[in-house]
């Protein structure tokens, strides 16, 4: 393609050009429920035929956008294997804010990315895909996150679910001005700086750095308000070294590969001292009462989310086992279960965003149930570990 430099435009605020070696880049910063911004996108591209566009999107995002039926290719089965079910949910739990907000805009959230792309598809400009994969974004931010903290940051998710209150017009037109989820996190304050690092500074210069090596002399970039600031205060300086550094997910520390193996060898340990001091049958005593006292639990969780009968006896059997090893938890061993006797339909993925919002829909939506087996039966298993270990080693000097 021929390049040209970019006419001059009397373009909004929103739009931002910058100069970087001998690429000219034209900065969109849009909000993601915003239809001002879906007509502007339209209008900068469609008025520059700009080398490249490239877009705030992973390829998983971009798929998700623009195949409708991408519910029918999720394999929930191979995501609980790879214990990506927490992911799934924050993820669900986020996009079903951002939805929440677009309805009452009617436009759908992400519309001004997916109009960036159909634009650049009827002009044959090339697109390229500069955001980081959502899945190592959020998996990042889990494991940045405070064991305390992650409870206060689920809990924020969900409040924004079933918070009913209608947003004004002064707020809608400061919505429309900015990235939604930097309101989120605006929301948190500086409760989790480790999570707003993680979802916006490194993607702000993940971003930057995208945009920089994109083909072509004249690019059109288009970004959640939220980045812009972020991203034109990273473009001088050459940052494409830390690249693969926040592309990884972090392992897991030595202090809790440590911790997690030592309970189970505490408990086994114990349960050898006990027969050893005490007999056998005493030693059998305590193990029975391990095993009751972390299948109940786990099992009434398994009721409580009201999940399937096959699904309820394997979380009482696998709870006793699962406490013992920290490689898998008696959560994802029902959810698993679950997902094999009740899998949910194509029509609850596409309805998940909005049974999210009420309390009926969590236990309707069989997507959303097994979301409740994973959770209540892995609590039930933890309070049991607790009270089961309790118990154990308290009979060593009783």
């Amino acid at each position: 393609m021929t390049t040209h430099p970019f006419p001059a435009h009397d373009y909004p605020p929103d739009v931002h050009t910058i100069t970087c070696e001998d690429k000219t880049i034209l900065l969109i910063g849009t909000a993601h429920i915003s239809q001002e911004s879906v007509e502007l996108v339209k209008q900068v591209i469609s008025s520059e035929s700009p080398d490249c566009v490239c877009i705030e999107l992973d390829k998983k995002r971009y798929k998700a956008l623009t195949q409708k039926k991408k519910w029918q290719e999720l394999d929930l089965k191979q995501i609980i294997k790879n214990k990506q079910l927490s992911t799934l949910m924050i993820n669900l739990l986020m996009a079903s804010y951002q939805k929440k907000l677009g309805a009452q805009l009617g436009v759908q959230p992400g519309a001004e990315l997916l109009a960036a792309a159909h634009s650049a598809e009827e002009k044959n400009i090339p697109i390229a895909l500069c955001d980081r994969d959502v899945r190592i974004t959020l998996r990042r931010a889990w494991k940045s996150t405070s064991f305390f903290k992650k409870g206060y940051l689920l809990a924020t998710l969900f409040g924004s679910l079933f918070d009913s209150t209608t947003i004004s017009e002064e707020k809608l037109a400061e919505l429309k001005q900015k990235d939604v989820l930097s309101e989120l996190m605006g929301e948190m304050g500086e409760a989790l700086p480790d999570v707003k690092k993680v979802l916006i500074d490194e993607r702000d210069l993940y971003l930057a750095e995208k945009i920089k090596a994109a083909k072509g002399k004249q690019i059109v970039a288009v970004v959640g308000a939220g980045h812009v600031e972020g991203i034109t205060a990273l473009f001088p300086n050459d940052h494409s070294s830390r690249l693969d550094e926040i592309s990884t997910i972090p392992p897991v520390s030595k202090f809790w590969k440590f911790l997690g193996w030592s309970i189970p060898v505490l408990i086994i340990g114990s349960l050898f001292t006990i027969g050893f001091q005490k007999g056998a049958s005493v030693a059998g005593a305590n193990l029975l009462y391990w095993i009751l006292a972390n299948g109940i639990p786990s099992a009434l969780g398994g009721l409580l989310a009201l999940a399937h009968p096959l699904t309820v006896a394997s979380a009482f059997i696998a709870a006793p086992i699962t406490s013992l090893t920290p490689v898998i938890g008696a959560g994802y061993v029902a959810a698993f279960v679950q997902a094999l006797n009740s899998p949910p339909v194509v029509k609850e993925f596409e309805t998940v965003g909005d049974d999210m919002g009420t309390v009926k829909g969590w236990w309707s939506n069989k997507l959303l149930r097994l979301f409740l087996v994973f959770l209540f039966t892995g609590l039930g298993s933890a309070a049991g570990t607790y009270v089961g270990g309790y118990e154990i080693i308290k009979n060593i000097f009783g």
